[in-house]
């Protein structure tokens, strides 16, 4: 795949060049490459959390530049309701950069939509957008992304958990966004049901109340076969050509642990919604999902609200710690933007710590710039404190190739035959079988 590349003086002894999506061999280097003239060094100051004092010196020092920027993002974060987050991020960076008079253009465009209309007319699309890392190969493709490098790439290795940068990874090995927000899921409990100690194990929680888990829904039935071992295109996700392995001796007895689990009295098979539902009903004690049913769970148990990451089964005598998928929001910039210095610091800027706080506070985006998780204030907030250790700890990085769409119909069917009983501990190694070739597998021939 051929790489575009953009070059742009950011001093006299330095030069950035800026390529896109692609995996040749001998493409130019990266924006901000070592291979370009460029000392590795820390994050630039709008990507720390400096005073305004020292952000303002070093920018002193930038030259002087006069642009527009495009800029795009869902309609909330454009919400004076919600606090205006992009246009007072955008507002805030212009400020720390005065040598750069820069006029942002701003338009409406959700993460998943930018992935259509970026790539439909490169032209007219932003220069610097939100969007999700399991669209990834959908820019790639048409190598519509900047990749990240030199001191830019050094500060996402530095502040950012590994899976969150293995999420905006592509086969080629470069990084292609500044991630913004995680998206995993974990679990909700009451606190006067279940100990400390049985939040551990499912099998102990079993015993005291109600779990609901929605096996028919493959983002949440592969957490039990990501603990087993099974990969999805290799331990990395990067590997095309191994596929999605589901068909192991380790899996096969996860599936007889699975056909077990959904006759116990105190399991249910039910989709988040419908699980808290029930938990204000009285009827489920505790179920698995992300940061977006958090406020309402709280609502519900009250001081008996209760988060913690996934348990453990136990699987033929041995603990198996369940293992969840996480993507990741990410601010991408486009690889044929007029103003690759300005559009990268931008992106880095609101991949920061200010813009990540602002964001937290304004909409309840979870924060993953390690600095900020790490401080005081959200080290109280114990849903992104669990979100945090899930991502660091036990979160897999789901896989940015298209080839993964094949896996959610399959997996629903294995599902919901395990949650009907039609998956038997005598069919369960042939119905195992199956679903890894369904998985592998468009169904189109």
């Amino acid at each position: 795949m051929k790489k575009r590349v953009l070059s742009v003086i950011l001093s006299a002894a330095i030069v950035f060049s800026l390529t896109a999506c692609g995996n040749q061999s001998n493409a130019p280097a990266s924006l901000g490459d070592k291979s370009s003239g460029t000392d590795s060094q820390p994050a630039s100051p709008s990507t720390e959390n400096v005073s305004e004092n020292n952000a303002a010196e070093a920018s002193t020092e930038e030259e002087p530049v006069t642009c527009t920027l495009k800029v795009w993002s869902p309609s909330e974060d454009q919400d004076p309701e919600y606090g205006e987050w992009l246009v007072t991020m955008c507002n805030q960076f212009a400020e720390l950069h005065p040598n750069w008079d820069i006029t942002f253009e701003y338009g409406v465009c959700t993460e998943t939509d930018a992935r259509k209309l970026v790539v439909q007319d490169l032209d007219a699309a932003a220069d610097v957008f939100i969007y999700s890392s399991t669209g990834l190969e959908y820019f790639c493709e048409e190598n519509a992304l900047a990749e990240l490098g030199g001191k830019y790439l050094d500060a996402i290795h530095a502040e950012y958990p590994s899976v969150m940068v293995n999420c905006l990874t592509y086969e080629d090995g470069g990084v292609y966004g500044v991630p913004m927000t995680t998206n995993t899921y974990f679990m909700y409990y009451d606190k006067s049901v279940f100990s400390e100690d049985d939040i551990t194990s499912l099998d102990k929680m079993l015993e005291k109340g109600r779990v609901a888990i929605p096996v028919t829904n493959g983002f949440y039935l592969a957490a039990f076969y990501l603990g087993a071992g099974c990969t999805f295109f290799g331990p990395g996700g990067l590997d095309r050509e191994e596929g999605i392995v589901l068909d192991t001796e380790d899996s096969l007895a996860m599936t007889n642990y699975l056909i077990e689990l959904v006759k116990e009295d105190n399991f249910v098979s039910a989709s988040p919604e419908d699980a808290i539902s029930m938990m204000r009903e009285g009827t489920v004690d505790a179920y698995f999902c992300g940061t977006w049913q958090a406020a309402q769970t709280q609502e519900i148990l009250g001081e008996n609200f209760g988060v913690a990451p996934l348990p453990s089964v136990n699987v033929d005598g041995k603990d198996v710690q369940l293992r969840p998928f996480n993507s990741a929001k990410a601010i991408g910039v486009k690889s044929t933007t007029a103003n690759p210095q300005v559009a990268i610091e931008l992106a880095m800027y609101l991949g920061g710590y200010d813009s990540q706080l602002a964001h937290y506070e304004s909409r309840g985006y979870v924060p993953c710039y390690n600095k900020l998780v790490a401080t005081d204030q959200i080290q109280q907030d114990a849903v992104v404190v669990v979100d945090a250790y899930t991502i660091d700890k036990i979160a897999v990085a789901r896989t940015n190739f298209k080839q993964m769409s094949y896996f959610w119909s399959p997996a629903e069917s294995f599902g919901t035959e395990l949650r009907d009983g039609k998956i038997t501990h005598e069919n369960a190694a042939q119905k195992l079988q199956e679903f890894e070739q369904g998985a592998n597998s468009s169904g189109v021939e």
